[in-house]
């Protein structure tokens, strides 16, 4: 694992290289615009992106960034960046960092290590998403092969399994949480990023199985390989039971909606505004969607779902902050690319 022939890339969303409005516009842009993102054919979505989305939006994502931008800058890069380098700790082959949208890009990446490893042959792929979706894991698999092909590189690419049920996840995003649990609360929300209900469909390699049967997160089937419902729905059941919480106080929900088409129910931002009502006046919120904080948990959950929570009646509210860099998140990503380079395949997406 030192002879320069291997590398791994640890690989995450992205944020706007600044909270300037144009660089919040750029940033939207890019990711909009992606066709796993919003999958529309491209001159209806670049009308819905640049010439609606983009122009009404930008100015309050520019606001929204400064509440959590951090003197380093993006909570998500500047997270992300110190995984990178605590793993990076544990190896001498190099551990890099790509960003989905904006930087550092994979043909930065890709083009640095190439000039630095000339021996290179392999790179092993860690999208940091527990979960399949085509507008996270796929799409960061699929740029940088494309950046790959382009680029004619000699070495391959290998891609490391969303993690969403792997044992050692489950017991690093328990270890997270049970600290919370110390404390009387009233229920504990999980809340994933939310996605419209046709790119499940779409991801169902069955066309037959996803939303269209009764229980069918629950029913075998191979579309649950590609299915973030079935795959939030396990994390969530997986979770609850390493901790023994009570199936009572315990509710699945997705947030972060765009647009009108149908999305992913239960919505977070629906049901805070009820809980109060239903008895519920002490929360704790955990989104496992994410393992490094960003603008999705750090001002959509804790601050403005925290004042729509209280506004409502709640009297407590506690968000559980990512496993970020936790020890225990960063030994379990070491032992994923351990265990490969000791002759384990099992954690790569096949």
């Amino acid at each position: 694992m030192n002879d320069n022939s291997s590398a791994v890339i640890l690989m995450n969303l992205g944020s706007p290289d600044s909270t300037d409005v144009k660089d919040v516009q750029r940033y939207l842009n890019q990711f909009l615009m992606d066709e796993r993102v919003i999958d529309k054919p491209y001159l209806i979505r670049s009308l819905l992106v640049k010439g609606i989305i983009v122009p009404t939006r930008a100015k309050n994502s520019a606001e929204a960034y400064r509440k959590v931008w951090t003197e380093d800058g993006s909570p998500l890069i500047v997270i992300s960046k110190r995984l990178q380098q605590e793993v990076q700790k544990n190896f001498e082959l190099p551990v890099e960092l790509v960003m989905r949208y904006q930087n550092p890009s994979s043909t930065y990446v890709l083009d640095k290590l190439h000039k630095e490893n000339p021996q290179l042959k392999e790179i092993i792929l860690l999208p940091l998403y527990p979960h399949y979706a085509m507008s996270s894991y796929e799409t960061a698999i699929e740029d940088i092969k494309l950046v790959h092909k382009k680029k004619k590189y000699t070495f391959v690419l290998k891609a490391i399994k969303p993690f969403y049920n792997n044992e050692q996840y489950i017991y690093a995003l328990s270890e997270s949480i049970r600290p919370y649990l110390q404390n009387d609360y009233d229920k504990i929300l999980f809340s994933y990023h939310g996605l419209p209900e046709r790119h499940i469909r779409k991801s169902d390699i069955t066309g037959t199985h996803c939303l269209q049967i009764n229980r069918c997160c629950h029913i075998d089937s191979p579309a649950h390989k590609f299915c973030y419902r079935h795959q939030t729905i396990t994390t969530t059941e997986l979770i609850t039971k390493a901790l023994n919480i009570p199936q009572e106080k315990v509710e699945q929900t997705y947030q972060s909606r765009l647009g009108r088409d149908p999305w992913l129910l239960p919505s977070t931002q629906k049901r805070l505004p009820q809980l109060p009502g239903e008895g519920i006046k002490r929360l704790l919120v955990v989104c496992p969607a994410f393992v490094s904080d960003c603008l999705e948990t750090l001002e959509e959950i804790a601050m403005q779902a925290r004042e729509t929570f209280l506004s409502a009646g709640g009297e407590s509210f506690e968000f559980i902050p990512c496993m970020n860099t936790q020890p225990l998140w960063v030994q379990t990503v070491t032992n994923w690319i351990k265990d490969y380079f000791n002759g384990d395949t099992t954690m790569l997406f096949q």
